[in-house]
């Protein structure tokens, strides 16, 4: 292999994990990104990006970065790392199609000395069972003979300033040793956390997916604590916090699963699970009671309503956040549309606001029209993304004296709200 200085490298993909890496990347190496989206591609160009993760001055000023839609300038690059989406599909299968289309797309330039790196999210066994087939037929070459191999789980944590890509310890691995050796030597040049390399890519692929699983779990028993302690009258965010004095107690908090990794990782690992015979008990059961929770929601304010005496069909309701988590504009996979589309079911009349999204995008992906601030009044209110901006509202310019205020996010003051997740 070349000597680390005389690669040039391709990211495929510049969404949330593919653009702070490329930037970073850049830094000491010419980088080329990939989109095929000629839109992402245009803004890039002229410094804005609409994920809010790099600002207009890094993207002008980052010499050794360039962005294209044209896959044959690929063609220059000897190494190249995959970070487009891995999804599931209606069904709550894999969804591989993004994966193998950039394999493909890489296949057809790939030479002799290339290493192909993967961040995408899969479940064990996914680099080398499907990518690679798909690189060798698109190339002619052979693994691990002409080309290698990589797999660096991405850990890129959407609106968060503080642990950005060079300050989060990466997880690397290679097909072989001398390939392992590389891809670890590539990341720890520009990761200042340092590096962690592992035995295998199957190993590397098995952390990421662990690593959300996990989280993904931990926030299942707590959501099972709010079904359990509603019924109780008791209220959870008290609970937790009497919980957490104790110097071991994780705090987690209940609330909606959704985004790129949690709501959506732990299906990977229960599909390959299931395709070798096992049917994995916890895994799924807390990925069930992670689901249910826009029911609750939607369940409890209508409850919430019903005792201060509203009619329910008809009455205005005024959801304050649509992205899947706080500070952020990521859509991907918000479970706020759950409640949204609940609410709707009982003709209710239902409004949506959050300055951080892209009303085009919500309205493209969701068919949800965000209104561009509360306006009228509103017979409930439901807090559903704790956005900074949300705690400095004035909540009397839209709510009724019997209005009822749901805060599911506990950011509100307690005796400002009728009830909190």
């Amino acid at each position: 292999m070349l000597p680390l200085s005389d690669h040039r490298i391709a990211v495929i993909g510049l969404g949330y994990v593919g653009l702070p890496l490329a930037v970073a990347f850049s830094q000491k190496y010419p980088v080329l990104g990939f989109d095929i989206n000629k839109k992402r591609i245009d803004e890039l160009k002229q410094g804005y990006d609409k994920t809010r993760e790099v600002s207009e001055q890094i993207l002008l000023n980052s010499p050794g970065l360039d962005f294209t839609t044209d896959a044959q300038l690929l063609s220059s690059c000897t190494v190249f790392i995959v970070t487009v989406p891995t999804p599931i599909d209606s069904y709550k299968k894999p969804n591989l199609v993004p994966l193998l289309d950039a394999s493909r797309t890489i296949g057809r330039i790939l030479k002799k000395g290339d290493v192909v790196v993967y961040e995408s999210t899969v479940y064990p066994g996914c680099t080398e069972d499907d990518c690679v087939p798909v690189l060798e037929a698109e190339s002619g070459l052979e693994y691990n003979k002409d080309f290698f191999c990589g797999y660096s789980p991405e850990r890129i944590n959407p609106g968060d300033k503080i642990n950005t890509f060079t300050r989060i310890k990466k997880v690397t691995s290679g097909s072989t040793p001398e390939a392992a050796r590389f891809v670890d030597e590539l990341y720890a040049s520009v990761v200042e956390a340092g590096t962690h390399l592992a035995s295998s890519i199957k190993v590397a692929e098995a952390s990421k997916a662990i690593e959300n699983a996990q989280r993904d779990i931990n926030i299942s028993f707590v959501n099972e604590l709010a079904l359990i302690f509603d019924r109780m009258d008791i209220d959870t965010t008290e609970v937790l916090e009497a919980a957490g004095t104790k110097w071991n107690f994780l705090k987690y908090k209940p609330g909606l699963v959704g985004g790129h990794c949690i709501g959506v990782d732990p299906y990977y690992l229960a599909y390959k699970a299931e395709s070798l015979g096992y049917y994995p008990q916890v895994i799924l059961s807390g990925r069930r009671v992670n689901d249910t929770m826009g029911i609750f929601v939607a369940n409890k304010l209508v409850k919430l309503l019903i005792r201060k005496g509203h009619k329910i069909e008809g009455s205005k309701v005024l959801i304050l956040g649509i992205t899947f988590k706080e500070n952020c504009p990521d859509i991907r996979n918000t479970r706020v549309t759950d409640v949204y589309r609940e609410l709707k079911d009982f003709g209710m009349n239902v409004e949506v606001y959050d300055p951080w999204a892209s009303a085009e995008q919500v309205s493209t992906e969701y068919g949800i029209s965000l209104i561009p601030k509360p306006a009228g009044r509103y017979e409930a209110v439901l807090l559903t993304v704790a956005h900074d901006v949300f705690q400095t509202l004035d909540f009397k310019d839209f709510v009724k004296t019997d209005s009822v205020i749901f805060d599911l996010k506990s950011i509100l003051p307690k005796e400002s709200v009728d009830s909190r997740l």
